[in-house]
């Protein structure tokens, strides 16, 4: 089986929240879709290792903030490459609450959701919810999975419904965070980077970058 045909598929970037206890959590994912209009109803894939999961179970509600070309990606590395569990993620992003939830502000549009069906596969929940609110933030294009991968050069987290293992494989010598795997392709030659430099998806520092040859 060739999986890289679901990536013919369209897919988006999306930071899913929701609450542990009072305290706002999410992680990013790249699996959400309008099921009904009338009335209105998504779906989203979260896999059961992310925290996000647990706490969406115990609230019964989730938001999605749909992140823009414009987002920070420095966004993604902090929801998308760190457990809730250990960090407090929305101490360093912009955000409102909206039916109890928060959303950030550095996104093109939101949607909140109370669930009100699920099903569980071997590895994800899907959680189906029927809409609170929603609204637009930024008039700029929603992030696409294939912009996040071709344009802002970042990889998947390995709990993504859609992460491929061939994702690993490096095409050159390279220098890549050991955190988030970005590959680091600039004109400037790595080892010429200033020391204070900072990974532009998970803002690590340089020293996590990790040199790697075919």
């Amino acid at each position: 089986m060739n999986k890289s045909a679901f990536r013919k598929l369209s897919y988006g970037v999306y930071l899913i929240s929701s609450l542990d206890g009072d305290r706002p959590t999410g992680c990013i994912a790249n699996s959400a879709m309008q099921i009904t209009s009338d009335p209105a109803s998504i779906a989203i894939s979260i896999n059961h290792d992310n925290f996000t999961n647990s706490c969406i179970e115990r609230t019964g509600k989730f938001a999605i903030s749909i992140l823009s070309e414009n987002t920070d990606p420095g966004i993604i590395g902090t929801f998308g490459f760190q457990s809730g569990k250990n960090v407090n993620k929305f101490d360093s992003v912009s955000y409102k609450t909206v039916e109890g939830l928060p959303v950030i502000e550095d996104a093109c549009a939101y949607i909140v959701c109370q669930v009100v069906n699920k099903m569980e596969t071997d590895s994800h929940t899907v959680f189906l919810g029927k809409v609170l609110d929603a609204d637009n933030l930024e008039n700029a294009p929603a992030m696409t999975y294939s912009y996040y991968h071709t344009v802002v050069k970042g990889k998947s987290p390995k709990n993504a419904p859609t992460y491929l293992k061939e994702e690993e494989t490096i095409p050159k010598t390279a220098y890549v965070c050991s955190v988030c795997g970005y590959v680091y392709e600039g004109e400037t030659p790595f080892e010429e980077l200033p020391d204070d430099w900072k990974c532009p998806i998970c803002k690590q520092p340089k020293s996590v970058f990790k040199k790697q040859e075919r």
